[in-house]
């Protein structure tokens, strides 16, 4: 078994609506709590990153999984919606909706790409770790260019 640990670097200076900051290899940026938590919105927050990071690894496994089953695609772009619910004062992640966009070529075999599309979120590392607590639900849109 061979095990990679990533490492944050995080600095809050102040109280709950203060700014803070956080630090990765790659990664350089603010956070605070959202306005719509009554926060200062000032950089990024949990809920962005948390969405950011199952878009992220949905896109790439998918990328990786078409490249390998030899699917050629003109583009691949994708939304993504955190749906997250305030009740009484209590914040629970509820679902993840990834929307990807896919234009294949003429010929393309549809149905190995829809079913590529949908195994790329099963095998997410990120989706795996989020399995059983955010349900993730997937809207893909197939296109023939």
């Amino acid at each position: 078994m061979a095990l990679h640990s990533f490492h944050l670097k995080a600095n809050w200076p102040g109280l709950r609506n203060d700014v803070g900051t956080i630090e990765t290899a790659n990664l350089h940026t603010k956070i605070s709590i959202p306005p719509e938590m009554d926060g200062p919105g000032i950089g990024t927050n949990p809920d962005e990153m948390l969405l950011g990071a199952a878009a992220t690894c949905y896109i790439i496994t998918l990328a990786a999984m078409l490249e390998r089953s030899k699917i050629e695609k003109e583009s691949l772009t994708m939304t993504s919606e955190g749906i997250v619910d305030i009740t009484k004062g209590v914040i629970t992640y509820k679902k993840i909706i990834h929307r990807p966009h896919l234009k294949l070529q003429f010929g393309t075999d549809l149905e190995l790409a829809q079913k590529i599309a949908k195994k790329a979120e099963s095998s997410c590392m990120i989706s795996r770790a989020l399995k059983g607590n955010v349900e993730i639900e997937l809207e893909v849109k197939l296109e023939v260019i």
